[in-house]
């Protein structure tokens, strides 16, 4: 017992430490997020202090008008936390690898299947919506790769449908904070089992990381793609 107090006290302070971090790094981007959660607690409050005394309990109305204030901050505060984060990832090479990694379960990702010379990148995710390809980059420079990978993956997974997602802020592009629930939203097609099929054949197919031949060690500075691509099996 006492070992298990120990643990969720030594706990307890590494939290605080990241919400205050996390709170400094919404207000670089958020200039008045601190306001914003002040009167959102502040109105929370005040409005159930007033329905309180109308109705003559307002001890009772106090009470839960703090638990409520303290949980619509918390839920306003994280919803901006989130909205700075995406805005400082928007535009960064490895974003869409970043909230692919979050998606949640069921979900398995591969970062960087493709990727060329001017860094332009594709990610793969499969699920039970089937294969998402997720690019990043030069719209028309991108267009090829994924191209290239659908192709290298018809001759292995060929009844399985493909989605591909280009991620920015242009026409017919998805924006990195929509990401998430665009993918969540597409139409459920496969099972369990042959979700799992499915990883068994792409991960035999390789990806770019594995098919490049890096050295054993820490990576050599200024290493760069050898010209031709990746060799494919």
């Amino acid at each position: 017992m006492a070992r298990k107090e120990t643990a969720a006290d030594a706990a307890e302070p590494g939290r605080l430490k990241q919400i205050a971090l996390t709170y400094k790094m919404t207000r670089k981007a958020d200039p008045k997020i601190g306001l914003v959660l002040a009167a959102v607690g502040i109105v929370t409050l005040g409005v159930f202090l007033a329905i309180g005394f109308l109705i003559g309990h307002p001890v009772y109305a106090g009470i839960l008008g703090l638990l409520l204030a303290f949980l619509a901050t918390a839920i306003v505060f994280g919803r901006r936390a989130e909205r700075a984060a995406f805005g400082q990832m928007e535009g960064q090479p490895g974003a869409a690898a970043a909230v692919l990694d979050n998606i949640g379960r069921g979900w398995t990702t591969t970062p960087a299947v493709a990727m060329n010379r001017s860094q332009d990148v594709v990610h793969r995710a499969v699920g039970k919506a089937g294969i998402v390809l997720v690019a990043e980059g030069n719209p028309n420079r991108v267009k090829s790769l994924l191209a290239a990978e659908k192709k290298k993956m018809a001759r292995i997974v060929s009844d399985v449908p493909v989605h591909d997602i280009l991620v920015g802020t242009g026409e017919d592009q998805v924006e990195l904070k929509k990401l998430r629930t665009t993918m969540l939203k597409l139409p459920r097609v496969l099972s369990g089992p042959q979700v799992t099929t499915t990883n068994d054949r792409l991960r035999a197919m390789g990806d770019l990381m594995s098919n490049m031949p890096l050295p054993k060690g820490p990576m050599p500075k200024g290493m760069r793609m050898p010209r031709g691509g990746p060799k494919t099996r």
